[in-house]
């Protein structure tokens, strides 16, 4: 990819992470791109703490908690500006690998264009029971929707596409806007590059996930998805397959 470097950022949606954060940024600015940090109206002091890093991250600041999808909703919105092509999206919590990058990098130089989906390893030791039930649910779902198959439809690590995302006014506030990215790409025809990356659950890590409400939204998300499934994304791409 000609100027991979020029046309690649890094983006951190953060909400009181301030015991991981600068940690987080500062490996992710080791691997040769520019930095994007949304904080979500974090109560805590990762204000304070990034501004104290000298770390040279762009931060932009929601002066409430909004979400997870509107905090992508804003970096995405303001890379475009900026003239990034792709933008990776990993964690702040620390489970994530700031050093697989490079992993996600290779995936977008072998398949321009496409949406990189990060796979944790769900038999692994430290992974929590509520998660790999949760992503065993989604997968199925998944496949319902858009007949293609992924090891890992909720994972918050992949790469984008910027110029070719769908409209960033579907992206719902919280975590199921990550799960529409994926079905609507599915359904504009848009090729989904699953790669293996690592995963760490730190015992103190500091997660905004909330089971029982989010999972609900989840749930009736794909509700919503099934439906649409068979009068929007089904013939939509059946028609981009007789095109293409």
């Amino acid at each position: 990819m000609k100027g991979a470097s020029e046309n690649i950022c890094i983006i951190i949606p953060t909400y009181n992470n301030a015991g991981t954060i600068c940690d987080v940024a500062d490996r992710a600015l080791a691997q040769g791109y520019p930095v994007i940090i949304v904080n979500d109206g974090s109560t805590d002091d990762t204000a304070a703490r990034l501004s104290g890093s000298g770390l040279p991250v762009t931060v932009l600041t929601h002066p409430h908690n909004c979400g997870k999808g509107i905090a992508l909703r804003t970096a995405f919105s303001y890379a475009r500006t900026q003239g990034f092509r792709y933008a990776i999206t990993l964690d702040a919590d620390g489970q994530h690998f700031p050093e697989d990058v490079p992993v996600l990098v290779e995936a977008l130089m072998q398949h321009p264009g496409a949406l990189i989906v990060g796979s944790r390893n769900l038999q692994a030791e430290n992974m929590p029971g509520g998660n790999t039930f949760a992503n065993r649910f989604s997968n199925f779902w998944f496949k319902v929707q858009t007949a293609r198959s992924l090891p890992d439809t909720q994972t918050g690590y992949r790469a984008y596409p910027l110029d070719r995302l769908p409209s960033l006014r579907l992206l719902t506030s919280r975590y199921e806007a990550e799960l529409t990215l994926l079905v609507f790409s599915a359904w504009k025809g848009i090729e989904l590059v699953p790669v293996a990356i690592r995963v760490c659950y730190p015992e103190d890590r500091v997660s905004s996930f909330r089971p029982f409400r989010d999972f609900f939204r989840i749930s009736v998300l794909n509700t919503l998805l099934c439906v649409l499934a068979l009068v929007y994304g089904y013939p939509r791409m059946l028609i981009h397959k007789l095109l293409h």
